[in-house]
Formats: structure tokens, C-alpha cells, sequence
């Protein structure tokens, strides 16, 4: 089954209210940031024990093995770029093609059980890494090529709605 690639351009959720997955980021305290973080990978154990986690329910979407891959590259990739944002005057980020990572790195073929491990580790360290950001410093900015701009501040606010909503769209209530 092809993907159908994901062109939609998400930072909207950082003023209001996501209408799928009911996540409002806009009410996210900068503090709850890393106590929603390991919440979410904790989250994630249970559905990587699926007996159906490499099943796609269609060809918009991925299954749970994908989705929780990606929560794991995304971990990764927002403490890479926040750590650009403490390191750099205004960075740019590099740009991230998720759905070619997905094919490129055989997200559904991977082992759930290592995906589980892996993703409660960068979970446990992007979550120290936003927590150990000073007050001072969450005005720090950081832009991606598409012109969008963040400080610190609201890129943990946009960032924790990513692994949010994937457990979502893997059947997770809120």
C-alpha cells in the first residue's frame, strides 16, 4: 500500500484548539511540557503491543508501528533543533520529509519492541532537554524554510501536539 503523503502545515495548532485530536496547545503551561512528553511515551507502550501494530487501516494512514517510529524521530529531531535554538542566533531548520523517512527507514518493518525502547529514551531526553531551557531563553527563536517562525516557547507548545495527536490517530483517548 502507497501513503498519501501529509502536505498540510500544522503550526495552527500552536493558537487553537486541533478539532481531531481535541489537544488545545494554546493552554499548555512551558513546565507541563516534559511531564506531557514522558506521559505520551508511556502511552505508547500498550499500542506497540498490538497484535494488529503493523496493520494500515487504509492508504491515508500509517499503522501503529509507523506512528510510533515517527513520535520517535520527532523526538529526536525537535531536541536537535531546540538545542540549535540555545546554540544559534535565529537557526534555520533543516527541512524534514517524515513520509520519505517512513519508506527510507522501513518504519513498519522495524522490531516493535526496540521501536518502544528507543522511543521512551529520546522521549526521555527531549523532555529534559525543553526542561532545562531558563525562563530567559524561551523567547529564543528558531525558523523553518517555509517561514515559519518559533521561540522556544511555542515550538514545545507545537512539538507536543505531534506525538499527541499520533496517539490519537492510533485509537488512544484522551
Amino acid at each position: 500500500m502507497t501513503m498519501i503523503p501529509d502536505g498540510k502545515d500544522w503550526t495552527w495548532v500552536i493558537e487553537r484548539r486541533c478539532p481531531e485530536c481535541g489537544f488545545d496547545a494554546g493552554t499548555v503551561d512551558y513546565e507541563q511540557i516534559s511531564a506531557i512528553v514522558r506521559d505520551n511515551a508511556d502511552q505508547w507502550i500498550p499500542v506497540l503491543q498490538r497484535s494488529d501494530v503493523r496493520v494500515r487501516p487504509n492508504a491515508r494512514t500509517w499503522s501503529p508501528l509507523e506512528y510510533a517510529a515517527h513520535v520517535r524521530d520527532v523526538f529526536d529531531i525537535f531536541a536537535v533543533r531546540l538545542q540549535m535554538m540555545i546554540d544559534e542566533d535565529d537557526p534555520l531548520f533543516e527541512n524534514w520529509d517524515q513520509d520519505a523517512t517512513a519508506v527510507d527507514e522501513r518504519y513498519n518493518e522495524q522490531d516493535p519492541a526496540a521501536v518502544t525502547h528507543e522511543l521512551v529514551e529520546s522521549a526521555g531526553r527531549v523532555a529534559r532537554a525543553f526542561g532545562a531551557v531558563p525562563a530567559a531563553d524561551r523567547g529564543r527563536t528558531g525558523r523553518r524554510s517555509n517561514g515559519s517562525r518559533f521561540t522556544v516557547d511555542s515550538l514545545a507548545r507545537y512539538f507536543v501536539h505531534d506525538p499527541i495527536h499520533h496517539l490519537h490517530d492510533v485509537g488512544v483517548p484522551r
